[in-house]
């Protein structure tokens, strides 16, 4: 496999995995944090640092709307729901192991 042909299947994989979320906005951003330790926060920090080291200017801003298809303040007044007292134990359970 060349190098060339590894960045777009990852591109793919990336493109794939946002659109998964975007067919989820069911599952909250919370539940992804207790289950895998990520979410579609963490995941546009990450666009953004990628972004970042390779000096191309992207506001996190700008990131989070590749991520959620939407402005982010629009997504979490759409989608975002309030955490459950169960949910917020459960997180503050693994961040006391982070």
């Amino acid at each position: 496999m060349t190098e060339q042909q590894r960045l777009e299947l990852e591109a793919a994989a990336f493109r794939r995995l946002v659109a998964h979320l975007d067919s989820r906005k069911d599952v909250q951003n919370i539940d992804l944090m207790n289950l895998s330790g990520f979410c579609r926060n963490c995941l546009s920090k990450w666009y953004k640092a990628a972004a970042d080291e390779k000096q191309i200017d992207i506001s996190l801003d700008d990131a989070r709307e590749v991520v959620y298809g939407m402005p982010y303040s629009e997504w979490k007044t759409l989608y975002q729901k309030e955490a459950s007292a169960e949910q917020q134990a459960a997180f503050a359970k693994e961040q006391k192991h982070d």
